[in-house]
């Protein structure tokens, strides 16, 4: 891929500033590593990480003296950049070494295409150990945050859950970064005597800008700072402690931020919709084994998907030709033999980065960048062109007065995008209503890509122009992942207020769910599928409202038209089964439990409505079987028991029924109160 990666910047450009030389192949993609032992690999990604942060980098604040320390003695790349500001898909295009329009994994439940190279997959066929360590649940590997990211890691240290109103973020979403490393360390005793490959995910510096003692009252009037500070620190005892066991001298380390922060630069607060500096320039740190390459300072502009390449070559491992960036080893340690020619061929190449954030969740357009020679182009509907040379806030929009320029860079980046593309269909988002939840929960959008899709009139709706909105929306979503479900309505409904075409109400009605105001939810949720009739997402939460108000017969069509579409949507199942029975239709509820437990033979509701129903109907037995397999799929509930004690009163067997309570009073001394039969239980 990396004769396609530079065919944009092959045509020699007649416009002023444009001439850049291509970037060209690793010269021995087969090359073997420095060392004939393979070594150690210790990958640390920095979220949410700004690169003007790092003192390494030229930052006076002083948060980084362990990075600083480490960066002399590795090879430093003052112009690192990502390829998107989300983390997500920035970590799945370090790991694969490919662009976002190629691993097409661009958003949340979007899985990891498996046909993919993938770093731990290739390491581990290599004979590596391998482990992640996280410091966040928006990678975990489980739906709806980031499936499949898991593939190829033999440890994969992800266990967090979503917290209820009251509970530590820190236990349940979140780990402090002193924790990331202590679980780095458990691994690192207990890992077998062969190479290994360790991630270390840190994310501290996330909003909201929590940090602990002592850096919260240091750092109070510049909270992001104090993130900054505090996960220095514990990326130093990950490193101190690497010394101690004698692994850090021949040990590959590479150290990057997945993307950075505005902080209010260019009106956005966050990250996600923009492509300028502020989110897409990140420190990148690789120190070789014995320090080869120490103290280099590489002005050439590099990007996030050369990390692979570099890590695969550098332990002789042959690189995946799906693989679309390249090994810097040429420019940390250059090839004598070859006269330094692909150090100088590295002078200067194009950067590329997108986010399609804001096009996926609020129906406005996505933005694509490039960074070539002296210009940064931004492919938006009012697109952007600044000079980096003498305009480094990006603040003079050149667009308008130099078409020429940006007309050349937009066909450069056209043609770029049509070779580095995949053609085959991108994963499928994995919607699973139970899990929308839980994404919920942690502040994000909810609902689904399908239900940010705009007017014609907003299709094209610039980012730059609604950013007032995406921020609004962001502090909204922020005081949801803390659970202050008040506030974060108030502040959705404020943004509804605003941009009443903005097609907020699925999360609008999500969050009202989560707030058990179903009242308000139900019809806020029928609004939304005026706007997006096919969002089964939607319509499930729609008719869970429904059912909480016990309006059943509302329900039913909603329920009927899901398991019509998503045949396997167990959960519509069941609550079908529930709406039929509370409406006194026996049979159709006995069917759909049959239908369900078509295609999951485990259903343990499917089980407890057959329980329920099937004595109504003449056919206590079956209930029977249905309740003991009920009882099997989930042995330490009482309830089974307690309507196996009720059928087995109907059948005349006193002995079975005294047997069942007994068993169901056992079960329950650990358990809350058992519901009285019937369907109102479940």
């Amino acid at each position: 891929m990396a004769v396609v990666r530079c065919f944009l910047l092959i045509q020699l450009l007649t416009l002023s500033g444009l001439a850049v030389t291509p970037k060209k192949p690793s010269l021995n993609p087969k090359a073997t590593a420095s060392s004939p032992k393979s070594p150690n690999i210790i990958l640390i990604t920095l979220d949410t990480t700004r690169a003007d942060r790092m003192g390494f980098l030229g930052s006076t604040r002083g948060l980084t003296s362990n990075l600083d320390a480490l960066a002399k003695q590795s090879a430093v790349f003052t112009r690192a950049y990502a390829q998107v500001p989300l983390t997500p898909p920035s970590h799945a295009s370090i790991l694969t070494g490919s662009y976002p329009q190629f691993h097409q994994l661009n958003a949340m439940q979007t899985p990891l295409a498996a046909d993919l190279p993938y770093a731990p997959e290739i390491l581990r066929a290599h004979g590596y150990s391998t482990a992640a360590i996280l410091g966040s649940i928006v990678l975990e590997s489980k739906i709806p945050y980031a499936p499949g990211m898991d593939r190829g890691f033999q440890t994969y240290d992800a266990d967090f859950r979503n917290g209820n109103p009251g509970e530590d973020r820190y236990v349940t979403v979140q780990r402090r970064g002193d924790v990331v490393v202590a679980h780095a360390l458990a691994w690192l005793d207990k890992h077998p005597k062969r190479p290994f490959f360790l991630w270390v995910h840190f994310y501290d510096a996330h909003d909201p800008y929590d940090p602990p003692e002592p850096y919260k009252t240091r750092y109070a009037s510049e909270p992001y700072d104090g993130g900054i500070a505090y996960e220095d620190a514990a990326v130093g005892k990950l490193l101190r402690q690497l010394k101690t066991r004698g692994l850090y001298d021949g040990t590959v380390l590479a150290v990057m931020a997945d993307h950075g922060e505005s902080l209010g630069a260019h009106g956005e607060d966050a990250h996600g919709f923009f492509l300028y500096d502020e989110t897409i320039h990140v420190p990148l740190l690789i120190k070789l084994p014995n320090a080869i390459g120490a103290g280099n300072r590489i002005e050439n502009q590099v990007e996030l998907v050369d990390v692979l390449p570099t890590l695969l070559e550098e332990c002789g491992i042959e690189i995946p030709k799906e693989v679309q960036g390249e090994s810097l080893l040429p420019l940390i340690k250059p090839v004598p033999a070859v006269n330094n020619s692909t150090a100088e061929a590295w002078h200067e190449h194009a950067a590329y980065a997108q986010s399609e954030y804001g096009r996926d969740e609020y129906g406005w357009s996505d933005e694509k960048a490039l960074r070539t020679g002296k210009y940064l182009y931004i492919q938006v509907p009012r697109r952007e062109l600044y000079d980096r040379t003498t305009d480094l806030k990006a603040e003079r929009n050149l667009a308008p007065t130099s078409a020429a320029v940006a007309d050349t860079l937009a066909n450069q980046m056209q043609t770029f995008l049509q070779k580095t593309s995949n053609q085959h269909e991108a994963p499928k988002a994995v919607l699973d209503p139970g899990a929308q939840d839980a994404l919920g929960a942690l502040g994000y959008l909810a609902s689904g890509r399908d239900v940010a899709k705009a007017s014609p009139s907003d299709q094209a709706a610039d980012p730059k122009d609604k950013i007032e909105i995406g921020n609004l929306v962001h502090r909204a979503q922020v005081l949801q992942a803390d659970m202050h479900y008040d506030e974060a309505i108030a502040l959705l409904d404020q943004a509804i207020a605003k941009e009443p075409g903005l097609r907020l109400y699925p999360l609008l009605g999500h969050w009202l769910m989560l707030n058990q105001n179903y009242p308000r939810a139900v019809p806020v949720l029928r609004k939304a599928l005026e706007f997006v009739p096919d969002s089964d997402v939607t319509r499930y939460q729609l008719a869970r409202g429904l059912m909480a108000l016990r309006d059943y017969d509302g329900a039913i069509p909603e329920l009927e038209q899901l398991v019509a579409k998503q045949p396997a949507m167990i959960k519509a199942h069941d609550f079908l089964e529930m709406a039929y029975a509370r409406t006194n239709r026996l049979p159709e509820a006995i069917q759909e439990c049959k239908t369900a437990l078509r295609y999951d033979p485990n259903d343990y509701e499917s089980y407890m409505m057959l329980g329920y129903a099937l004595p109504l109907t003449g056919d206590p037995q079956g209930a029977v079987e249905a309740l003991k397999k009920a009882a099997s799929i989930q042995p330490k509930a009482p309830l089974p028991h307690v309507w196996l004690a009720g059928v087995y009163d109907q059948l005349g067997q006193k002995a079975s029924a005294d047997r069942e309570r007994a068993e169901a009073k056992r079960l329950a001394a650990n358990e809350k109160p058992v519901a009285p039969p019937g369907p109102a239980s479940r």
